[in-house]
């Protein structure tokens, strides 16, 4: 039992820290309030290595594990609380990864190049308006006919529909190929989006991530050649398990590290506000908090790096596995919220406005709570089911 990062992995942390210091951190209220990551950025971040970080050198990519890829999660979210960029950067680091492990090679070949490079997109598409989590209950329908795959159905609330439609890429979608099958009729394909006949998108309003756009997918009789499928029909449920392990692990990560932003801003600003005579931090009703909230913090960060260290050790159990991402993912985003909340209520009326930044990270945070990558319900609904076994 080692709790001690590798000199690799430490100069990478300070590596990725620096750039994002440089690069992202005085952006960031301009991402949220223009509504979108700009293309410069993205583009420095693929010429890091950040964009497509999982995905192997073969196709452009860094070929980092997970313990890596939640590294820069952290510091990605660290510099822009909001989370927009770390929504951008994670999508592609979970599902990439799983595109080319599972992908068939001519797929690859066309479509991860442009991932690494950042001039497209690549995002992962199964929410649906009757089902969210409940992916069992897809009811887009893919079926081969005279030589291509044909798609028909809609997909809600999916991340990055304008930066498909507008830079190019696509998803990663789950479909129902044998509908008497319930989730065993299920299987993952790539869906391109930009210029797609039979493909239309629409953007709908969040209250949080404002620079990474969220939507809409229509899909009328959309044909997509057989390569494009992901793996082996009807095993896509299996594909998605443990693609939503690596995305939830990552998405935890992120979540640490915007409330790691928000707790040293706020060590800061208690050290040198002063009230009654002394700093804020002399009084000891906020020590208190300040020491909980660090407990809070440290223990959600020991349970994601432990989910990322068990995915690249590959040796552990479905049931193990499942059960170490979704306890990540249950304290992660919850212990976000709690810290930049109370952070907020250490800066009083200034906490409240747009120039202190805490609220752009409360309302990213609160995505990760109510639904995307798996609510919070369903991460203790997979905890209770694999301690209480069959």
């Amino acid at each position: 039992m080692n709790f001690s990062f590798t000199e690799e992995q430490e100069l990478f942390r300070k590596s990725v820290r620096e750039f994002c210091s440089k690069k992202l951190a005085p952006r960031a209220s301009e991402i949220d309030e223009k509504g979108e990551i700009p293309p410069d950025i993205l583009k420095s971040m693929a010429d890091f290595g950040l964009l497509g970080i999982t995905i192997s050198q073969k196709y452009g990519g860094s070929g980092a594990d997970f313990t890596m890829a939640a590294i820069a999660a952290e510091e990605i979210a660290r510099a822009d609380i909001s989370m927009a960029a770390a929504v951008y950067y994670l999508v592609e680091a979970g599902w990439g990864y799983l595109f080319e492990k599972y992908g068939t090679e001519s797929a690859k070949e066309e479509i991860l190049p442009g991932v690494t490079k950042g001039d497209t997109f690549l995002g992962i598409a199964s929410t649906e308006a009757t089902g969210g989590s409940d992916i069992a209950s897809t009811s887009t329908i893919m079926e081969k006919k005279n030589g291509k795959l044909v798609l028909n159905g809609a997909k809600t609330y999916i991340s990055g529909v304008r930066e498909a439609a507008q830079y190019g890429g696509g998803y990663v979608t789950i479909v129902k190929t044998d509908p008497g099958l319930g989730h065993k009729g299920l299987s993952f394909c790539y869906l391109p989006v930009k210029d797609m006949p039979g493909v239309t998108t629409t953007t709908v309003k969040q209250m949080g991530r404002e620079g990474m756009s969220n939507g809409i997918i229509n899909m009328n009789n959309v044909r997509i050649p057989e390569h494009y499928l992901i793996g082996d029909w009807n095993k896509g449920f299996y594909y998605a398990m443990e693609g939503f392990n690596c995305a939830r692990t990552l998405v935890a990560a992120a979540c640490i590290g915007a409330a790691q932003k928000a707790l040293e801003s706020g060590i800061e600003y208690i050290k040198e506000r002063n009230v009654f005579g002394s700093p804020l931090a002399a009084f000891e009703g906020l020590q208190f908090q300040l020491a909980e909230n660090y407990i809070k913090l440290e223990s959600a960060r020991l349970l994601v790096h432990r989910a990322a260290w068990m995915l690249d050790e590959k040796k552990f159990s479905n049931q193990e596995l499942n059960k170490a991402v979704a306890s990540a993912k249950l304290a992660a985003p919850t212990a976000a919220f709690d810290i930049i909340k109370e952070v907020m209520m250490w800066y009083g009326a200034y906490g409240y406005t747009r120039e202190a930044g805490l609220e752009r990270g409360l309302r990213g945070v609160t995505s990760y709570i109510v639904g995307a990558e798996g609510a919070q319900n369903i991460m203790r609904l997979i905890i209770a089911r694999e301690l209480l076994e069959k």
